[in-house]
C-alpha cells in the first residue's frame, strides 16, 4: 500500500505542511526511516534521529520547524500518540485471511456464517454457533457450539472460545486467547483450613477435613463480551458459575491477563499485562489496572480508579482513587510510606549512634 502525505494528514483532520504529494509506504523511527517512510518524531528528543535517517516526511511535535529539520513535508500532531494510533490503523491492513471458508475448516451444518466472513484453515466451528458478517477468523481457532460472534470481529490464530460465550461487534482476540474456560472454583465436603483461616484471620486452629477432596463447582454462566473489546495474546476470561462473566464495551485487555469467574469489568477499562482479577469482583468503568496489578476476590472497584503496576488490591476502592503498593493504598499515602521506609536505615543508624553516646559518655571525652 502507498499513501500520499496529504491523504494521511486529511485522515488525521489536519493539513500537511510542505509537499503533500510525497508517497509513503510505511512508518519508522526517525533514525531508521528511509525516503518512503513516515518518520514518527513526537518530541524534540527525536530530532537527532531525523538527521541520521533519510525520511522526507515526519509526524512532528507542535511548533517544530520542519524545514530546519531537513524535511520536504510534515504533519504537526497536537496529540502525538493519538496521531500514531490513527496512522498505524491506516497503514495496517491486518492479517492476511483469504476470503471465504478454507477447505480444511470444519464447520457444523447447523452453524451460521454471516455474509463476507473469512475463515482460515483448520478452524472448527460447532453446531448452532453464529459468526457475524465480515468477521475474520484465522487458522486453528476452535469455536464451541452455540457461541455468538458479532460482525467485523477479528479472531486470531489459536484462539479457543468455549460454550456459552457471546462476543460483540468489532472484537479483537489476539493469538491463543481462551474465553469461557471453567473458573477456578472448588470446595471440600467440610470446611478446609483455608476457609476457617479467613474467618479467624489465621488465629484459629488448623482444621483438616475428614475428606480433603476438592470438588469442582462447574461453570454454567458463560462469558459476555461487549462491542469493541480487545483481548491480548495468551489472556484468559473464565466462565461465570451461574451468571456470566462480563467485559464491558470498549475495554482493552493486554497480554497474559487473567479475569476470573463471575467478574464484571466495566466499559473502556485498560487491564495491562499480567494483571489479574479474582472471582466475583466488580470493576467499574474507565478503570486502569497497571501491569502485574492484582484484585482479590469479591471486591468492588469504583469508576475511574487507577491501580499502579505491581499493586495488590485487598479491599474495596472508591471511585476516582489512585492506588499503589502491596497492599494497595492511596497513591499519596503509599509515597509517604515509601519515603519513610527508605529513611529507616538512617534513622536506625542515627538512633543507635545517639544511644551509644548516652551509654558510653567517656568515649566522647
Amino acid at each position: 500500500m502507498t499513501f500520499r502525505l496529504g491523504d494521511i494528514a486529511a485522515a488525521l483532520g489536519v493539513e500537511a505542511l510542505g509537499d503533500g504529494d510525497i508517497v509513503l509506504r510505511g512508518a519508522a523511527e526517525p533514525a531508521l526511516a528511509g525516503p518512503d517512510d513516515l518518520a514518527i518524531a513526537l518530541s524534540p528528543a527525536w530530532a537527532a534521529g531525523l538527521a541520521q535517517g533519510r525520511a522526507r516526511a515526519a509526524i512532528l511535535w507542535p511548533g517544530a520547524d520542519w524545514q530546519a529539520l531537513g524535511l520536504s513535508g510534515a504533519i504537526a500532531a497536537p496529540r502525538g500518540r493519538l496521531a500514531v494510533a490513527r496512522v498505524t490503523a491506516l497503514l495496517d491492513d491486518g492479517p492476511a485471511i483469504a476470503p471465504g471458508i478454507h477447505a480444511t475448516a470444519v464447520i457444523d451444518p447447523l452453524a451460521e456464517i454471516g455474509a463476507g466472513a473469512a475463515i482460515g484453515p483448520l478452524t472448527v466451528i460447532g453446531a448452532g454457533a453464529r459468526v457475524g458478517a465480515n468477521a475474520r477468523i484465522e487458522g486453528q481457532v476452535s469455536i464451541a457450539p452455540g457461541v455468538v460472534i458479532g460482525a467485523d470481529a477479528l479472531i486470531c490464530a489459536g484462539v479457543r472460545i468455549a460454550r456459552r460465550v457471546r462476543i460483540g461487534d468489532r472484537v479483537v482476540l489476539q493469538p491463543n486467547v481462551v474465553i469461557g474456560g471453567d473458573g477456578f472454583s472448588f470446595v471440600t465436603a467440610t470446611p478446609a483450613h483455608v476457609e476457617t483461616a479467613r474467618e479467624t484471620l489465621g488465629r484459629g486452629p488448623v482444621t483438616v477435613p475428614d475428606d480433603p477432596t476438592w470438588h469442582r463447582i462447574h461453570s454454567l454462566g458463560g462469558v459476555v463480551i461487549g462491542d469493541d473489546v480487545e483481548v491480548g495474546a495468551g489472556s484468559t476470561i473464565d466462565a461465570g458459575t451461574i451468571r456470566a462473566t462480563q467485559v464491558g464495551r470498549g475495554t482493552k485487555i493486554d497480554n497474559l491477563v487473567q479475569v476470573g469467574h463471575n467478574v464484571i469489568v466495566g466499559q473502556d477499562c485498560l487491564l495491562c499485562a499480567q494483571a489479574g482479577v479474582a472471582g466475583s469482583s466488580r470493576v467499574g468503568d474507565r478503570v486502569v489496572l497497571g501491569g502485574k496489578a492484582g484484585v482479590a476476590d469479591n471486591l468492588v472497584i469504583g469508576d475511574d480508579v487507577v491501580v499502579g503496576g505491581g499493586s495488590v488490591v485487598l479491599s474495596n476502592v472508591p471511585a476516582g482513587r489512585v492506588m499503589m503498593g502491596s497492599p494497595a493504598t492511596r497513591m499519596d499515602t503509599h509515597i509517604e510510606s515509601y519515603k519513610a521506609l527508605r529513611r529507616l536505615p538512617r534513622l536506625l543508624r542515627d538512633g543507635l549512634s545517639r544511644q551509644n553516646k548516652v551509654s558510653n559518655p567517656s568515649e566522647n571525652d
